[in-house]
């Protein structure tokens, strides 16, 4: 396993993974961040799956992603199994300000830990983190981010609190948001084996970390020893690609890529 020291850079090992997640919890905007550094505020919402690939660059290894992106509807639930069949890795999404998105995350990681590969590295991903900060944590930015913080408000309550803010509430009214606590999050990661983080697609804040610390934990060698005896380790990958393909490199040079 330890051949020459040039095939780990030359050849990149070939890495299945899937996310999961309750429909509109940002699971594609959280993989357009990681392939392509970009944010779309008005996302279709994903059919079946859609496939992108993404390299992650080890201190001494590339990996390259083959990301399943699965619709979140549950009419879509029983075609699940098809792409988490064989995946090294699952990265399962929920909002941070929808409690019901937890327990569906949940259902998710038990049915993994179930049926999926013994083996897989999960990752429980709290997203849209930029909702429950503060303006001046966020980045506070005029007109548009504005408008879109009053519209999240508007979303969830108090009525008479519209457009008004007074200088000392929104970081109050933003953490109000917040329906997950963090600690509790963490806490059931900690306790179901799993990966955790909060991240936010359309800042970026945390992404890349979630893929990296991914990386760190996949068994490469056990991976390199499957493919070489033949196995199905990389089923997916020459599956039939539904939807876009996303090639790596996307990115600007030394950008948002995994790269640690």
């Amino acid at each position: 396993m330890a051949e020459s020291g040039d095939a780990p850079v030359d050849k990149p090992v070939q890495v299945k993974l899937v996310l999961l997640g309750e429909a509109a919890v940002g699971k594609s905007s959280v993989v357009m961040r990681f392939v392509q550094n970009d944010f779309s505020e008005n996302k279709e919402p994903t059919i079946g799956a859609a496939f992108l690939t993404q390299k992650c660059r080890l201190e001494d290894r590339v990996l390259r992603y083959e990301i399943w992106d699965t619709a979140g509807q549950e009419r879509f639930h029983s075609l699940a199994p098809m792409y988490y069949r064989n995946a090294q890795a699952a990265v399962v999404v929920y909002d941070i300000t929808k409690a019901s998105s937890l327990e569906k995350a949940k259902s998710w990681v038990k049915e993994l830990q179930r049926q999926a590969n013994p083996n897989i590295v999960i990752a429980l991903v709290g997203n849209k983190l930029d909702l429950v900060q503060s303006p001046a944590a966020a980045g506070a930015a005029p007109a548009g981010e504005e408008a879109e913080d009053e519209e999240a408000d508007d979303a969830t309550a108090t009525p008479g609190e519209g457009g008004e803010q007074p200088l000392p509430e929104p970081e109050q009214e933003g953490e109000s948001l917040r329906q997950v606590p963090k600690d509790e999050a963490a806490a059931y990661a900690q306790e179901a084996g799993l990966l955790f983080a909060e991240t936010s697609a359309k800042t970026g804040e945390g992404v890349v970390e979630v893929f990296t610390e991914i990386a760190k934990k996949i068994p490469i060698e056990h991976i390199l020893a499957s493919t070489r005896g033949g196995s199905g380790s990389r089923a997916g990958g020459a599956q039939a690609r539904p939807n876009v393909t996303l090639q790596e490199g996307q990115q600007p040079a030394g950008g948002k890529a995994c790269n640690c």
